[in-house]
């Protein structure tokens, strides 16, 4: 079977879009970031007439805060992976139906990340702030040969690859979060990332009807960037907070999240491969612990 044209590809993969939009609405949970934050902690910094931020005042641990941050400055670049996603699938058209749903979804996780760890100055806020504009400015992926390379099931494999990633490094951030309100913040931003997840991932299916030899490979392309593209990787003079989540994203995290894409996308009974996809294949599986791939 001959690959598709991308514009081919795009036409197959819309058939799927309705069908897909509304089950991602389906299960989908509505929540407003500022029901989460504790408004009543909350006071004037000295612009104000108040103090600003002193580090006694954090509350919570230096492992805990270089995790939020790693998190927050992700989820801060919403921008770059918007302009990812709209390279192929133009959020104009009807694909708002994913890249507008998603774009304003996520967007919420760094509107109550931020306004929680403000009010209840968690962290330093002008530390965050010198690191949001700085981080957004670089962007991810925004350079042009880093782009280039990417079809639109890159694009969605990407995705898909991320949103697990993110889903397992929230989780980890959770465990050493002792307040009850932050841990119910992170369990929503997790909820929402695993529903996404699960979107592209269905995108991907719809792919692997569509061409599977290109599917299967962009998806092996995607699988590999986790040995490179751990949450954070990318935050300039982060190295010192690296080293305090440098247990967040291992060889056992990344094979869960590359047996997360398998299992949804049931790579061990896909059959009839050309050997490059074929090897792409096993090379999943077998970055995903499957007995499969042997």
């Amino acid at each position: 079977m001959n690959a598709l044209t991308t514009d081919e590809l795009i036409i197959a993969l819309e058939k799927a879009l309705p069908e897909i939009a509304e089950d991602h609405q389906a299960a989908a949970t509505a929540w407003n970031p500022h029901d989460w934050v504790p408004w009543d902690l909350g006071r004037n910094f000295a612009f104000l007439g108040g103090e600003d931020w002193d580090p006694s005042q954090a509350t919570i641990s230096d492992e805990a805060r270089a995790g939020v941050l790693a998190l927050l400055l992700t989820k801060d670049n919403l921008p770059s992976f918007h302009r990812v996603l709209a390279k192929h699938f133009p959020a104009f058209s009807d694909w708002r139906q994913l890249v507008g749903v998603w774009t304003a979804e996520d967007n919420r996780h760094a509107i109550v990340l931020r306004d929680y760890l403000v009010v209840t100055r968690a962290i330093d806020p002008v530390d965050s702030e010198e690191r949001r504009r700085i981080h957004v400015t670089a962007g991810y992926r925004q350079h042009t040969e880093e782009v280039a390379e990417l079809g639109p099931l890159d694009v969605l494999a990407l995705m898909a690859v991320h949103e697990n990633q993110c889903v397992a490094f929230t989780e980890k951030v959770r465990d050493v979060v002792t307040d009850d309100a932050f841990q119910q913040i992170l369990g929503k931003i997790a909820a929402d990332d695993a529903l996404q997840a699960t979107t592209f991932g269905a995108f991907l299916n719809a792919g692997l009807v569509a061409d599977p030899e290109s599917t299967v490979l962009a998806v092996d392309r995607a699988v590999a960037r986790l040995d490179t593209e751990d949450i954070g990787h990318d935050i300039a003079d982060f190295d010192a907070e690296r080293e305090l989540i440098a247990g967040y994203e291992t060889d056992e995290t990344r094979t869960a999240v590359a047996a997360a894409i398998a299992d949804q996308l049931k790579l061990d009974s896909v059959q009839g491969l050309g050997p490059d996809a074929e090897a792409a294949r096993l090379r999943i599986l077998t970055r995903a612990g499957s007995t499969s791939a042997t």
